[in-house]
């Protein structure tokens, strides 16, 4: 009974981040629909996204004292609640202020449920197993940016309007709802009045994978929402190659994910976390440098494939600076990516405006090359590290 406890608290972590990656992810190939739905620009509709990401932020800050006050279950119900009535909502009123605060509530929604879904994992799984499962975790936020882009290409294609995206993204939360009023989280309890009597103290490097997150997040996710616009205006793809492309970056995020969540263990992860934001950063200049379809989708897959473990491990390299790692230290790594997903279109959107969709992607892959740059200075300066 244990194990299958364990097993479902499990699958809540995984389904979390398929929530959050399908409400990120499908923004870029609905966002001319939505656009048109409220006749306004795609640069003043990216501005109002910018409420889901606020949402999210928002709600992993508040998480790391909520966690303590209200409990992990009834978190989790509220948030179904909630989801319900933010999807009801966007379905019913045609009105871009209630949009947007639909997007926020659903923004907080699933920045709470992402951060419990981390939580879980580090705190039923320890070493190797807690980086390999936050891997499988993490790769269901991909699974989600391979189904959902199909679904919302077939929705479009079939001039079924653009809502019912959110409506079939309302059916992953109401799995997790299932799961959660029947399942015990006592176990979960104690982990957090324990963590409540110890004290950590944190190092530099925190710092430098803070901004690694930060800066890791706001790169994939200007690069990867803008790709759609820049294969349809600028390549003159159809909406088939478009969401193919799309499609197969989050496939292949997915498989590297289990990939690497197998012989993660066999490797050093300062050294794996160099060798993965290095290529990456060549094969995102190489796709936007190619003006054939074959060979970027050849490329966006090896891009999908290599970066896919880059934001885990700079999340399991935080939670390893310290013998006992709170949750305000995995919520820091979080928030920090966060910021980056919030920052996504409040950067991007005025370059795309004033600099086109070309200098936009160039941006991205100068954000990867710092990652890379910083995860070299995080590497040189692990010998200076006192875990305490």
């Amino acid at each position: 009974m244990k194990g299958m406890n364990r097993i479902g608290l499990t699958w809540i972590s995984f389904l979390s981040y398929a929530f959050t990656g399908a409400l990120v992810v499908v923004t870029g190939m609905i966002i001319g629909n939505i656009s048109d739905y409220f006749n306004v620009s795609i640069a003043e509709m990216s501005n109002t996204f910018t409420f889901l990401n606020a949402g999210i932020l928002i709600a992993i800050f508040l998480n790391s004292w909520l966690i303590e006050i209200i409990s992990l279950k009834k978190q989790l119900i509220c948030g179904f609640i909630l989801t319900i009535i933010s999807i009801i909502s966007i379905a019913l009123f045609h009105n871009l202020l209630f949009f947007s605060i639909n997007m926020f509530i659903l923004g907080l929604v699933s920045g709470i449920t992402m951060s419990i879904g981390t939580f879980i994992i580090t705190h039923l799984y320890l070493d190797s197993k807690r980086s390999s499962k936050l891997l499988l975790t993490d790769s269901f936020f991909s699974m989600s940016g391979m189904i959902f882009p199909i679904i919302t290409a077939y929705l479009l294609e079939k001039k079924i309007i653009w809502y019912w995206t959110y409506i079939f993204i309302g059916i992953i939360y109401f799995i997790i709802f299932l799961l959660t009023i029947n399942l015990n989280f006592d176990k979960l309890k104690m982990s957090i009045k324990n963590i409540q009597q110890k004290k950590e103290k944190w190092n530099l490097n925190i710092l430098l994978l803070s901004i690694s997150a930060l800066l890791y997040i706001l790169g994939q996710l200007s690069f990867i929402s803008w790709v759609p616009q820049y294969s349809t205006n600028i390549m003159h793809m159809d909406i088939k190659q478009t969401g193919s492309l799309v499609s197969s970056f989050w496939m292949s995020y997915m498989i590297g994910m289990w990939f690497f969540s197998f012989i993660i263990k066999f490797f050093d992860l300062h050294r794996i976390f160099i060798f993965l934001t290095g290529i990456s950063t060549l094969l995102m200049y190489f796709f936007i440098h190619s003006e054939s379809f074959i060979k970027q989708q050849f490329i966006i897959i090896s891009l999908g494939f290599f970066s896919s473990a880059i934001y885990t491990i700079i999340i399991t390299l935080a939670s390893l600076q310290t013998k006992h790692p709170s949750p305000k230290l995995i919520n820091i790594i979080l928030l920090f990516g966060t910021i980056g997903t919030l920052l996504t279109f409040i950067v991007s959107g005025p370059i795309v405006k004033y600099k086109g969709l070309y200098t936009t992607l160039i941006n991205a892959n100068i954000l990867y090359g710092i990652v890379f740059f910083l995860s070299v200075l995080i590497y040189h300066n692990k010998k200076y590290q006192n875990i305490k």
